[in-house]
């Protein structure tokens, strides 16, 4: 029979859709056609197949080899279709047994000695080999990273000639077994290194412990992004299924990220000139941007001012719903994006309005002008905002102070989100408006605190659901049942912009 078909995966967002690679032989001058929708990468496949067969020793068939690659609407790029495409010719003309890649996926680029090479985003491409009940052959390159998806039948080789040899039966490959997460030591920043900085620590503490947003306000020198590189320290270790989601992003992006072995979570810090293509992430094969690879982590933006505003904006739709849907005419693709943002700035452009040493000379029009390129919208959906005053010579230079460490911080952190997944099935930033009326309940004294705020602070309705989350959160911390009217008031507190 002149036709074979070989089961493949494409690259679609973090999803991995199946790709059937058809291969025919038929009459007629030899010529060689792919088609279903391929690429550039995919079309230069050609050549590549046709020097792996001859320098493996096998007949590159003299006759009109047609490839479809299916489904046909799917935009198919690089060579991650090689391989199958190989094996598929190597069926179809009777070189290897009619049924030998059954049960089997094919994922690696040839290199023309027939060599297998890695390629990227193996990760989701393993996860969905796993639920479809297939195995999967990789290059020896890619097996670390696809081991980590267990109850997958994984298999490794370094040539095209190893893998027709394994399904011609004529020397099987013993499959590769899955590593699983092997805890790697990272040596991460710890609270206690900080001197002084109370009000920001708990600001810290209470961010943690709920997932809320903050904003971290200045001179220079304080302590800023010190403060926000310790966060990532006191929150709870990744579980198994959120390590797997955010390797998989990384997987998409090329990206090999040694903490996630250790349950640290993502700690992104993008620059200030970062486009905002780069923040959400796009291109014509869209790829996740930053705040998709600070998925169930930390997104640090220090300097917020001197990012462009367009730049900023981008960011308030996946705030709100932990997502991005990136539209292009051919597909759109939705990655992951439910991070907590950290900003640092500086209250005026020298940096030094409102500290001690009375050294700023900005105007208020200067300064307003510098506030004014952070917008209301988006600084309505930062929960928590805090004042980093410069420290002392006193307090630098003095002895040693005794400060909580990061550990002793994370048991109450763990400890209070392990209550509200208990008591809702999520932490309190994503308590939806109909949650806050059963699980945020107020008593009459803390409503008329609340309406007062609400008068006094102008607090849109947005606002004032963000203090509800916060003073819940603050409660859960403390282990109170009830919110009471401090947990309240320092809620709104720390919603009272320093600027």
């Amino acid at each position: 029979m002149a036709l074979a078909i070989v089961h493949t995966r494409a690259q679609l967002g973090i999803q991995s859709p199946p790709v059937a690679v058809e291969v025919h032989l038929s009459g007629g001058l030899p010529s060689f056609s792919i088609v279903g929708m391929p690429e550039t990468g995919v079309k230069e496949s050609r050549e590549r197949v046709r020097s792996s067969l001859l320098n493996c020793g096998f007949e590159f068939p003299a006759r009109r080899i047609t490839v479809n690659l299916a489904p046909a609407d799917l935009p198919k790029e690089g060579g991650r279709y090689d391989l199958a495409i190989a094996i598929g010719i190597l069926i179809a003309s009777g070189q290897l047994p009619q049924n030998s890649a059954d049960g089997f996926e094919f994922l690696a680029e040839l290199a023309l000695s027939g060599e297998l090479r890695p390629v990227s985003g193996v990760l989701p491409v393993a996860m969905s080999c796993r639920n479809a009940g297939r195995s999967l052959w990789l290059a020896s390159e890619n097996v670390e990273e696809a081991g980590l998806v267990s109850g997958l039948h994984l298999f490794s080789a370094g040539s095209l000639l190893e893998v027709s040899n394994h399904l011609a039966a004529a020397s099987l490959i013993t499959p590769a077994l899955a590593s699983g997460w092997q805890a790697e030591a990272v040596q991460g920043a710890d609270m206690s290194d900080v001197r002084g900085q109370y009000q920001a620590k708990r600001a810290l503490e209470i961010a943690a412990g709920g997932g809320h947003n903050l904003l971290l306000c200045g001179p220079p020198g304080s302590g800023k992004s010190m403060l926000a590189s310790r966060l990532p320290g006191i929150l709870p270790p990744l579980e198994q299924d959120e390590r797997l989601e955010i390797a998989a992003i990384y997987s998409i992006a090329g990206i090999q990220e040694k903490s996630l072995f250790a349950g640290v979570r993502p700690f992104r810090t993008p620059h200030h000139t970062a486009s905002a293509v780069a923040l959400v992430g796009g291109g014509s094969n869209p790829r996740p941007g930053e705040i998709s690879l600070a998925h169930q982590g930390v997104l640090f933006l220090d300097e917020l001012p001197e990012y462009s505003r367009q730049v900023l904006e981008v960011m308030r739709e996946p705030l709100e719903s932990g997502e991005i849907n990136i539209s292009r005419a051919a597909l759109q693709t939705r990655f992951p994006a439910r991070f907590q943002l950290v900003a640092a700035m500086n209250p005026c452009p020298c940096g030094y309005r409102g500290d001690q040493s009375g050294r700023c000379r900005c105007s208020p029009d200067q300064v307003q002008r510098y506030q004014a390129k952070i917008s209301g919208p988006l600084l309505d959906r930062i929960d928590l905002q805090s004042w980093v005053p410069g420290l002392t010579p006193e307090q630098l230079m003095g002895p040693a102070e005794t400060s909580e460490c990061s550990s002793a911080i994370r048991a109450r952190v763990v400890s209070a989100r392990a209550v509200q997944q208990q008591r809702q099935g999520c932490i309190n930033d994503q308590l939806s408006v109909k949650e806050l009326e059963q699980y945020c309940q107020l008593g009459t004294e803390q409503q008329r605190l609340l309406m007062q705020a609400m008068d006094k602070m102008g607090l849109s309705a947005r606002a004032t659901h963000r203090v509800l989350k916060v003073s819940r959160t603050i409660a859960d911390l403390q282990g109170e049942a009830q919110i009471s009217n401090a947990a309240l008031l320092e809620a709104i507190g720390l919603r009272r912009s320093p600027l």
